[in-house]
């Protein structure tokens, strides 16, 4: 075997195969591992194991590269537009001029709800959180779209998958508008993909809304840099609910209440937190030095990337992008001062440099949601709206995926033995 990894167990040599993907490091097949050595493999959180085979988004951490297809998250954000991304992500290919017209009209028939479905937001309290509303609304849509449910179907998994797309903004603004107690909006086709949930969350019936161009180019680019970001833990989840056959509406409810934790999608909201908290840039210094003292829980959010070691290619975009949003509103406002000065001192400063610890994509986005109107208890339902099309794509892949079967991690058991049971009465 020319390229192959020898694995020593208990006196005996087993060698397992090496794959190579177009990019990325090279992984070791040990699928047969278990049933040559009757032994398992350790590996919490599954960060050192490939689950699947992908062509959809690559990462490379160290270099801080994102690829959507093979293209530059950089400059689909730039460039592109939403939908072209979210073409891209489901066919594999960016559009030309005549299927992106295709695309956007298949996905504006779909952007209207069943109206019995505005029965199901009222039975929530209207405190509920967002992420609850949508865990249980999209969850709901299998019983109102029953036509596109049969995962084995191509036809149907399509139709599923542009209803989904279609009717994320929709879902997520009739549950920020129910919220606050305004009637539902209902889309406005004329519009784009940006500007109609602008519009569904913002407008009222009895008032024209018009929508801001820089604001709709800020909210599109958002929803390219939150599209897709291979396997992590919601698409994971999406992925293994999926593996067991679930219906495609059901799967991206699991992967909204993965990506609810706080660990996950709230680090916006972290940040905006953490921004406010320091108040005004006279006040960075202090924080500056409690997050230097390893002794100090202080910690600066939207800093730093579990995945990116270097620049987040992301926070490139939005660094551009929110000072085009607040200069469009003139906006004044300390904390936009904070978050300027606090990017100063860490871009410059030798502790974070040689930590690397720059600014992330969720240090940006959440100031701009909150100048744009959106409540924190907003920012995820947001995320959920533009991740929803790489959940889909991953979901995709995965059905069609000849290797894929039902997902089942295995365990150290380190509960106690078998023992006898003891009858009540004796115990």
């Amino acid at each position: 075997m020319t390229d192959a990894a020898t694995i020593s167990l208990a006196g005996e040599d087993h060698d397992y195969a090496v794959l190579s993907g177009t990019v990325g490091p090279k992984v070791v097949d040990i699928r047969k591992f278990y049933a040559q050595t009757g032994a398992f493999t350790y590996d919490p959180g599954f960060t050192s194991t490939a689950s699947c085979r992908s062509a959809l988004t690559f990462i490379d951490g160290e270099e801080g590269v994102l690829l959507h297809r093979g293209y530059a998250i950089g400059e689909l954000a730039e460039r592109s537009s939403f939908m072209e991304v979210a073409y891209l992500l489901l066919n594999g290919e960016l559009p030309d001029a005549s299927e992106l017209d295709d695309f956007v009209a298949t996905i504006t028939r779909h952007t209207m709800v069943h109206e019995q479905l505005a029965s199901f937001y009222r039975g929530f309290r209207r405190d509920a959180h967002p992420m609850a509303v949508m865990c249980g609304v999209v969850g709901a849509l299998s019983a109102f779209y029953p036509d596109s449910t049969n995962v084995h179907d191509a036809g149907q998994r399509l139709v599923a998958s542009h209803r989904l797309v279609a009717k994320m903004p929709t879902v997520a603004a009739m549950a920020y508008k129910y919220s606050i107690g305004q009637p539902f909006l209902y889309p406005d086709n004329s519009l784009s993909y940006a500007g109609n949930f602008l519009r569904m969350t913002f407008g009222v019936p009895a008032e024209e809304y018009e929508v801001n161009p820089i604001v709709e180019r800020a909210m599109d680019r958002i929803f390219i840099l939150h599209a897709d970001h291979e396997q992590n833990a919601s698409t994971s989840t999406v992925r293994l609910a999926g593996s067991s056959g679930a219906n495609p509406f059901a799967c991206m409810a699991a992967g909204i209440a993965c990506l609810w934790g706080p660990a996950h999608g709230g680090a916006n909201e972290a940040a905006l937190n953490m921004l406010r908290e320091i108040g005004t840039p006279d006040r960075i210094p202090h924080y500056i030095a409690r997050a230097k003292d390893k002794d100090d829980p202080f910690r600066l959010m939207g800093f730093g990337h579990r995945v990116y070691k270097n620049y987040d290619p992301r926070a490139t975009v939005m660094q551009k992008t929110v000072r085009e949003v607040f200069g469009s509103l003139k906006v004044s406002d300390p904390v936009f001062d904070t978050a300027l000065r606090l990017e100063e001192i860490a871009l410059s400063d030798p502790y974070f440099i040689e930590k690397k610890l720059f600014p992330n994509v969720d240090f940006y986005s959440g100031i701009i949601l909150s100048v744009i109107g959106f409540p924190t208890s907003m920012f995820t339902a947001l995320f959920a709206l533009a991740r929803t099309v790489g959940w889909i794509a991953q979901w995709n892949e995965m059905i069609t995926d000849s290797d894929q079967k039902i997902g089942r991690p295995r365990q150290i058991y380190s509960g106690p033995t078998q023992r006898e049971y003891v009858e009540l009465a004796q115990r």
